[in-house]
């Protein structure tokens, strides 16, 4: 049983590797299609809709 613990213990030190991380040599570039809409929507209700009718020279 030590033996063959042995032999995987040994195995998996054999594959374990060395990584390596290495800065780009050219700056990264996202680029983003982003298309914004924005809508505003004004309710008025019926009294203040009457008074900006009724007055419209003002507004």
């Amino acid at each position: 049983m030590v033996g063959r613990g042995l032999v995987v213990l040994i195995g998996a030190i054999a594959l374990t590797g060395c990584v390596q991380i290495e800065t780009p040599d050219k700056p990264i570039e996202i680029n983003l299609n982003i298309n914004i809409r924005q809508e505003v929507v004004y309710r008025l209700d019926g009294d203040a809709k009457k008074l900006i009718e009724q007055n419209s020279e003002i507004f």
